[in-house]
């Protein structure tokens, strides 16, 4: 058990990691986050030469509703599993391979904590169509006049809508009707919605992601989401956040990312602090 993006220390949100050797159906990796009480569990396998210093991981997220082709915390928590595992107390990057895309992580440690970061690969954005503004809005609870501008699809592995209101008190009075909010979900083949509070001007801001159509009706932590909101409030230019995650639901959570300029658009990273707590 594995908790991803602490905040101050605590928190953070529990991920089931195992090390998967075929011995599970895809159905039995279905119920192990059911049965282990967490949104999402992280199946892995590494592979380190003795010559070789960085090792390379092999991922499959799965929640009770079937594989996903990414999961930013459940990233972070494998990440965190592999350095509990090295006793590496420097930094060490790490070659990650989910859903046929290979990419880099990096950790380090610190005390009983591991602090792990990745590139979760590029972030498409695109206005949203008329349907899913209103179908989406609607299901949130969210009278149009109450967003702002800011209202994005973005896509990494999958779509979202970001959403922005404009307060934290705003974003914690938030009560979606989650069997609408699926509805919509599946019609619009979405992932969910990402609310987010306006950033202060140090970057700091607080969200909820509600995906209902993955098991999801409320994460913790949604690192992906995360890096789609640094890619989109970058721009043409650079962007580092912070966003606390899990408050309504218990579990304070923080996931921090980071957006600079590339050839093909920003290069985003992101992560956050981690704990192994049992193995």
């Amino acid at each position: 058990m594995v908790n991803a993006c602490l905040r101050d220390g605590t928190g953070g949100s529990p991920t089931a990691v195992l090390v998967d050797e075929d011995a599970l159906s895809d159905e039995e990796r279905r119920r192990v986050p059911v049965d282990m009480g967490t949104s999402h569990a992280v199946f892995l396998r590494v592979h380190q030469e003795e010559a070789a210093a960085e090792p390379t991981v092999d991922l499959r997220f799965f929640t009770s509703e079937g594989e996903l082709p990414a999961c930013g915390h459940g990233t972070v928590a494998a990440l965190a599993f592999v350095a509990s595992r090295t006793g590496a107390p420097r930094r060490q990057r790490a070659t990650l391979r989910a859903s046929k895309r290979t990419f880099d992580g990096w950790f380090v440690r610190d005390g009983a904590n591991v602090t792990a970061t990745f590139g979760p690969g590029p972030v498409s954005l695109r206005e949203p169509t008329g349907a899913e503004r209103s179908l989406m809005l609607s299901a949130l609870g969210i009278m149009p006049q109450e967003t702002g501008p800011g209202m994005w699809v973005a896509g990494v592995a999958r779509e979202r809508l970001l959403v922005p209101v404009p307060t934290r008190a705003a974003l914690a009075a938030l009560a979606p009707d989650l069997d609408r909010l699926r509805e919509a979900c599946d019609h619009l083949g979405l992932l969910g919605a990402y609310v987010y509070s306006a950033p202060s001007p140090t970057g700091r801001a607080a969200a909820r992601m509600f995906a209902p159509s993955i098991g999801v009706p409320e994460d913790i932590a949604n690192a992906n989401s995360t890096a789609c909101l640094a890619a989109h409030l970058a721009g043409n230019g650079s962007a580092d956040i912070a966003v606390d995650m899990g408050d309504a639901l218990g579990s304070p959570a923080t996931i921090t990312a980071t957006a600079r300029p590339g050839a093909s658009g920003p290069v985003v990273r992101v992560g956050g602090t981690a704990y192994v707590a049992d193995q």
